[in-house]
């Protein structure tokens, strides 16, 4: 009996024994991919490879944002448990009580994720991560960092914390900037710690560099000096742009106020925008040069040519228009000098209101320069079907049409250029387009009238020592709700330099200077004498024999 239970216990060991290789052998034979797929679905995952977001530099490679690694802290809200002891550690860190940071999990659960913290450097982060707190991870990013700060803010715009575009160049050109994420397969354990990456699925492709047409030499002193004169006239904002005769590249583009993004806690979006290409303004006598442009090229004038301005008033209309004093009669050139409102008026009065309208128009006003930039603006330029007497006389003086600073500087810069209107690029190397404006002996005229404003006119202090310096002031009143105001102007000067070979064009602006004197002669033309006076010489540009000329 004891020899017959022996046996029978014998043969179940040996069944069970049979089973259970049989068993063994049906799971890594035939079951062996269903059960490496349960494996997989359990423990490898796919992690994000975060693409590095191209540099942003300028014309000579001086880098103007660049990105740098950084660790973002993130942890599983079901995998921290509430008992660690290094727990308190990491919320004293994270600046919250263990009550806020309990409740921040639970709001967290349905997600199993949460970000705790976020763009740290590697080895503050490595500090808490050196706690071993269960369910607390880190994410490998990158931060965007602005060498430039303030300087160069208004055209590079920042990213987000995620990297994204949000103003500036950093917004119109994001794709090129962005690059690709990139994918790959990593095996995990039960806490959700990457044991070792499987496989790579995609590999990220880094975003591509971004090269701009601005000298950061000159964007420094452009903002120095802007700066130093909306703080020493008490002024409400200004832009400065010097743009390049040669490729109409953006050389400079300065705003006040202006902010670092590199800190934007309490940012004041006031000072975010790029006000060069997006604020728009009545450019008053800085386009009086283009309607004796047309009066040149209609051949019934040339600069000699007289208009009797006594007695220093003319009435148009129900309205008069009046100078600061009796010039009498004074020809084309002294009218742009002396910024004479009735000679400019009775000169409009005397050509086509059209012919004047189309060749603002060719000059780009009312229209955006095409730069792509994220709110840039096309200004407005009046298209009356019948045009009234005082509307031809103020518009021809720079009244009823506004403008950009940069669309004024690209109309400077086709008198610079002979008469060739070029296309205004912020970028390096950009396909630009050109057309003739005017015909070239015409934009040798203007340039010798401008020059006069200069050397015997109102412009006096835009002089650059041993340089020949052209333009034209501006003055104008600003619009309130009841019209024009008496008390607040905008102050302009539009230049170029040198006369003869003109390499550079400055637009200054001031806006609302808080001083007895607020003529654009007075405010703007030695902010713009200083920034190009220093331009030149940046950009190797010999002065002339004799010193001042």
């Amino acid at each position: 009996m004891m020899v017959a239970r022996i046996y029978i216990v014998a043969a179940l060991v040996i069944l069970l024994s049979a089973a259970m290789m049989v068993r063994l052998w049906y799971l890594q034979i035939v079951d062996k991919d269903f059960l490496q797929d349960q494996g997989d679905a359990r423990t490898i995952r796919m992690e994000r490879i975060n693409a590095h977001r191209g540099m942003i530099q300028d014309r000579h490679g001086k880098p103007l944002a660049v990105s740098t690694p950084v660790l973002s802290l993130w942890a599983n809200p079901s995998e921290v448990l509430d008992g660690q002891e290094d727990l308190a550690r990491l919320t004293d860190y994270l600046g919250v009580t263990r009550a806020e940071f309990v409740d921040r999990l639970e709001e967290a659960r349905a997600k199993n994720f949460v970000y705790l913290r976020r763009h740290l450097p590697p080895v503050e982060a490595r500090g808490i991560l050196d706690l071993e707190i269960s369910g607390v991870y880190a994410e490998r990013e990158y931060h965007r960092f602005y060498p430039a700060g303030e300087v160069a803010s208004h055209i590079v715009g920042f990213t987000n914390v995620d990297d994204n575009g949000q103003e500036g160049l950093e917004l119109s050109f994001d794709r090129w900037l962005a690059g690709t994420p990139g994918k790959k397969k990593v095996l995990k354990n039960l806490y959700g710690e990457i044991i070792r990456d499987v496989k790579p699925i995609a590999e990220a492709e880094p975003g591509r560099n971004l090269t701009l047409g601005i000298d950061l030499r000159l964007q420094y002193l452009a903002y120095r000096e802007l700066k130093s004169a909306v703080s020493h006239y008490q002024a409400e904002s200004g832009s400065v742009v010097v743009l390049d005769v040669e490729t109409g590249q953006v050389l400079a583009m300065v705003n006040q106020p202006s902010y670092n993004p590199n800190n934007r806690k309490g940012l004041d979006l006031n000072a975010v925008r790029n006000r060069a290409l997006t604020d728009a303004f009545e450019p008053g006598s800085t386009v009086k040069p283009f309607t004796v442009g047309v009066a040149l090229q209609s051949g019934r004038y040339t600069p000699g040519s007289t208009i009797d301005t006594s007695p220093g008033f003319v009435r148009v209309g129900n309205f008069t228009i009046r100078d600061p004093r009796d010039r009498g009669v004074i020809n084309l050139g002294e009218i742009i000098a002396h910024s004479s409102q009735v000679g400019i008026s009775k000169l409009a009065l005397d050509l086509n209101e059209y012919e004047v309208w189309g060749m603002f128009e060719r000059l780009g006003f009312g229209r955006d320069i095409g730069t792509g930039f994220p709110g840039e603006s096309a200004g407005y330029l009046p298209n009356y079907r019948r045009w009234k007497d005082i509307d031809r006389a103020t518009f021809a003086y720079g009244y009823g049409l506004t403008v950009t600073p940069v669309q004024l500087a690209s109309a400077y810069l086709t008198i610079a250029a002979g008469g060739v209107r070029r296309d205004i690029s912020l970028i390096a190397d950009a396909e630009a387009e050109s057309h003739r404006i005017y015909p070239r002996e015409v934009a040798l005229q203007l340039r010798e009238m401008l020059a006069a404003v200069v050397t015997d006119g109102t412009a006096t202090k835009a002089a650059i020592d041993g340089y020949t310096v052209a333009g034209k002031t501006g003055t104008v009143r600003k619009i309130g709700e009841t019209g024009y105001k008496d008390t607040e102007h905008l102050a302009f000067f539009a230049g170029l330099a040198p006369v003869d070979r003109p390499r550079l064009v400055g637009i200054v602006l001031i806006n609302e200077p808080k001083t007895v004197k607020t003529g654009g002669g007075a405010i703007a033309a030695p902010v713009f004498s200083r920034v190009m006076r220093n331009a030149l010489r940046i950009m190797n540009v010999a002065p002339r024999r004799g010193g001042a000329v």
